[in-house]
C-alpha cells in the first residue's frame, strides 16, 4: 500500500521510538490498519486496551493521503509506558 510507504508517517513512529530509547525505554509496536498498538515496553507485554479492542492504541495510520499520523492521548500513552518501564 502506498499510504504505508509514506516516509512522514514512518518517521514520526521512528522518532517516537528513538526518543524513548535515549532514556532507556524500548517499545515494540504492532500495526493492524489503521491502529498502531503498543505491544511491549522493555520486553513486558502491555495488557491494557485503549481506543481499540485488541490492544493499547497509541496512534492511527491516516486513512486518506492528505492526512497525517494521529497519536491518541499522549498522557495515557506515557502513563502506560511509565507503568511498564
Amino acid at each position: 500500500m502506498e499510504l504505508l510507504k509514506n516516509t512522514n508517517i514512518m518517521d514520526k513512529i521512528k522518532i517516537f521510538g528513538d526518543r524513548l530509547k535515549k532514556i532507556g525505554i524500548d517499545i515494540d509496536l504492532v500495526g493492524n490498519f489503521p491502529w498502531i498498538y503498543l505491544d511491549k515496553v522493555n520486553g513486558k507485554t502491555v495488557t491494557e486496551k485503549f481506543e481499540g479492542n485488541h490492544g493499547f492504541t497509541i496512534a492511527f495510520y491516516p486513512v486518506k493521503r492528505d492526512q497525517e499520523l494521529k497519536f491518541t492521548n499522549t498522557e495515557e500513552i506515557f502513563k502506560v509506558i511509565r507503568k511498564y518501564a
